[in-house]
């Protein structure tokens, strides 16, 4: 695997990508975990880039806004 971009990966790597970044998805911290692999299932698919994704995640806090991606009070675990 030569990158992260959805153009450099298989759709099984970016699987894996994730999967390790986040590292064990089935724990649980108030909820925050699985919701956290929900975020990325946009780039295991090959529609969002990763950081997109983590801009947008970002956004919520510096506009304030709120929609619910994440439920619970976990620190970010972003890739």
């Amino acid at each position: 695997m030569s990158g992260y971009l959805i153009s450099e990966t298989t759709k099984e790597e970016r699987e894996i990508i994730v999967a390790e970044s986040l590292g064990n998805i089935e724990a649980t911290c108030d909820g925050c975990m699985r919701g956290l692999a929900d975020m990325y299932q946009e780039y295991i698919d090959g529609k969002k880039e990763l950081k997109d994704i983590n801009m947008e995640f970002n956004a919520r806090y510096v506009k304030g806004g709120d929609d619910n991606r994440s439920g619970g009070s976990c620190a970010t675990g972003q890739l």
